[in-house]
C-alpha cells in the first residue's frame, strides 16, 4: 500500500528533514528591510530547487506592484498521473519571514537555528530560529510529505494534480501578490481549492483544521484643526484641541452593549449557526485561562454582548483603535495644543463582509461626527475578505481524514480571528475556497523573539501532508 510506504519514508528521512529546514531556516528572508532583498531572493531560489528536484516544473517569477519591482514568488506545478479524477490542489506559502526585533531579548541568534530538548512542563524538543513555524516549517511539512511519495512511489503527489505557489511577501503585506494573481489567473484559475499550512492547532496532540478566518479593514484617520500648534494657556478653551475631540468620535465606535455603531456595519455579516455555536462549546474552551495567560483577571472577558469569547474571536466582526497619537509626546513637559491627532483603526470582519464597503461606512461616521471647525484626513491602509469553507467541501473532508489518519485523532473544526489576506483575495479573484491545516502552537512566539517549531508538530505536518495527497489519490 503506498500511504504505508510513504510514512515509512518520512520515518527514514526524519532526520535529514530536519538538516533541510535549518538550511532553509539560515537564510534571513525578512522581506520588509531592503538590505535582506538578495537573501530573500537567496531563500526563494533554495525553494525553488527543492521542489525541482522534486520533478516539480517549476520557476522563480518576478514580480511587480505600485512601488516597482517585489520580491519573486515560487511557482511549481505537477501534472496528475492518468486516471486521477480528484481535485486540483493549489498549496500556498511563504518564505520571507518577520524582522528579528529586538535582537536582545533571542536567547540564540535568529538565523543560527539551534536544537532544544524538551522541558518537563512546557515544550517538546524543538527548532529555534525565525521563520521555523512561521511559515517555512509548515511549508516544509508539505514539501517533505512530496519527497516521500517522490520516493515512494516516483510521483511527488501521488499522481494528484498540484500547483504550488510561495511567496516572498506575506510579512510585507503581499503588495505583489494580487498584481501576479491577476496576471496569472489563467492558470491559478484552473485550481479547485486551495491549501495553506500557516495555522495552528488547538494544543499538542489537538489537531485542527480551520475552516474559516476574518477579514481586515485597515484606515488611518487624522484630525486637522488650526494650522500650528498652538500655546495652551493662550488657546485654550478658545478652540478645538484635536486629540481631545478625536478621542470624543472615537469613543463613540461602540455602544453600551460594545457592539459597533457605525450604520449599516452588521448588515452583511453571516450569523453563527446553531450547530456552529454547539460545536465550539464543546471544545471547553476555558476563558479565564487564556487571560490569565496575558496577566488579565476573569472580569477583562469583555466584548459584544451575548457571545462567548470564542465566539467573538471567531464568528464575530470587531473594529480596534490600534494606536493614537498627537501633540508632545517627548520628555518633561510642553504645554501645547496640537495642530493635529491621529489614529489607526482597524476592523476585524467576518464572511460576506466587504472591507472596501467597511471603510466607505467608517469614512462616511466619521465625517457625520466632525467636530465644529476641524476637517479629517482619511487614508484606506488596505483590506482583504474573510473565508468560511462550506463543511460539506469534499477536499475539507479529505483534510480532516488525512489528520485523523496522521494523528489518530479526529481534528476540532476551528475558525481564526486572525487574516490570511491570500485567502480573501483568492475567493473574491478567482472563487477558490481554502482550507487551512496548521501545525502551530499558541506558544510558538510567532513574530516575536524565540520563535520554534515543535518537532512533533513538524512530524504531524508532514504525515497529514502525505495522508492529504493519499486521500486524494484514493489511498
Amino acid at each position: 500500500m503506498p500511504a504505508k510506504e510513504v510514512l515509512n519514508t518520512l520515518a527514514r528521512n526524519d532526520r535529514a528533514a530536519i538538516d533541510r529546514l535549518i538550511e532553509w531556516l539560515r537564510i534571513p528572508s525578512i522581506s520588509t528591510d531592503p538590505k535582506f532583498a538578495p537573501d530573500v531572493r537567496l531563500a526563494a531560489e533554495w525553494c525553488a530547487e527543492q521542489l525541482r528536484d522534486l520533478g516539480f516544473k517549476t520557476k522563480v517569477c518576478e514580480t511587480r506592484n505600485a512601488h516597482g519591482a517585489g520580491h519573486p514568488i515560487v511557482m511549481a506545478t505537477v501534472e496528475a498521473a492518468p486516471g486521477y479524477t480528484g481535485p486540483h490542489v493549489l498549496f500556498y506559502g511563504h518564505y520571507d519571514v518577520q524582522p528579528v526585533d529586538p535582537i536582545d531579548l533571542w536567547e540564540s541568534p535568529p538565523f543560527e537555528p539551534v536544537l532544544k530538548g524538551a522541558e518537563k512542563g512546557g515544550p517538546g524538543e524543538r527548532i529555534v530560529a525565525r521563520g521555523a513555524v512561521d511559515d517555512k516549517g509548515q511549508v516544509m511539512t508539505f514539501i517533505e510529505a512530496c519527497r516521500a511519495w517522490k520516493q515512494a512511489t516516483g510521483h511527488p503527489t501521488g499522481g494528484a494534480k498540484f500547483t504550488v505557489m510561495i511567496e516572498g511577501e506575506e510579512e510585507s503585506g503581499s503588495v505583489s501578490l494580487e498584481p501576479f494573481v491577476l496576471a496569472n489567473k489563467k492558470q491559478l484559475g484552473a485550481c479547485d481549492v486551495c491549501l495553506i499550512s500557516d495555522t495552528g492547532m488547538l494544543g499538542r496532540g489537538k489537531p485542527a483544521i480551520t475552516y474559516g478566518v476574518r477579514g481586515l479593514a485597515y484606515t488611518e484617520v487624522t484630525l486637522h484643526a488650526s494650522n500650528q500648534d498652538l500655546h495652551s494657556g493662550l488657546w485654550g478653551g478658545r478652540c478645538p484641541n484635536p486629540i481631545t475631540e478625536l478621542a470624543r468620535v472615537l469613543a463613540q465606535l461602540h455602544d453600551d452593549k460594545r457592539r459597533i455603531t457605525i450604520p449599516g456595519f452588521y448588515k452583511d455579516v453571516r450569523p453563527l449557526t446553531k450547530q456552529e455555536r454547539a460545536n465550539w462549546k464543546a471544545l471547553k474552551f476555558n476563558p479565564n485561562a487564556a487571560l490569565k495567560k496575558i496577566g488579565l483577571p476573569p472580569a477583562a472577558d469583555i466584548g459584544e454582548a451575548g457571545f462567548t469569547a470564542l465566539e467573538r474571536e471567531w464568528g464575530r466582526p470587531t473594529a480596534e483603535i490600534n494606536g493614537i497619537w498627537g501633540g508632545y509626546t517627548g520628555h518633561g513637559a510642553k504645554t501645547v495644543i496640537p495642530a493635529k491627532a491621529s489614529a489607526k483603526v482597524s476592523f476585524r470582519l467576518v464572511a460576506d463582509q466587504d472591507p472596501a464597503k467597511i471603510t466607505k461606512l467608517f469614512f462616511k461616521w466619521c465625517k457625520d461626527r466632525t467636530p465644529p471647525g476641524c476637517r479629517w484626513e482619511l487614508n484606506d491602509h488596505h483590506g482583504g475578505f474573510g473565508v468560511t469553507v462550506p463543511t460539506d467541501c469534499p477536499t475539507l473532508s479529505a483534510a480532516t481524514n488525512a489528520l485523523k489518519r496522521a494523528s489518530g485523532k479526529a481534528p476540532a473544526m476551528i475558525k481564526s480571528g486572525g487574516s490570511i489576506p491570500v485567502a480573501g483575495m483568492l475567493k473574491s479573484r478567482l472563487g477558490i475556497d481554502t482550507i487551512f491545516m496548521g501545525f502551530g502552537l499558541d506558544d510558538d512566539r510567532v513574530h516575536s523573539p524565540n520563535e520554534k517549531f515543535e518537532l512533533e508538530c513538524f512530524r504531524l505536518g508532514q504525515k497529514a501532508h502525505a495522508m492529504f495527497i493519499a486521500e486524494l489519490v484514493g489511498q
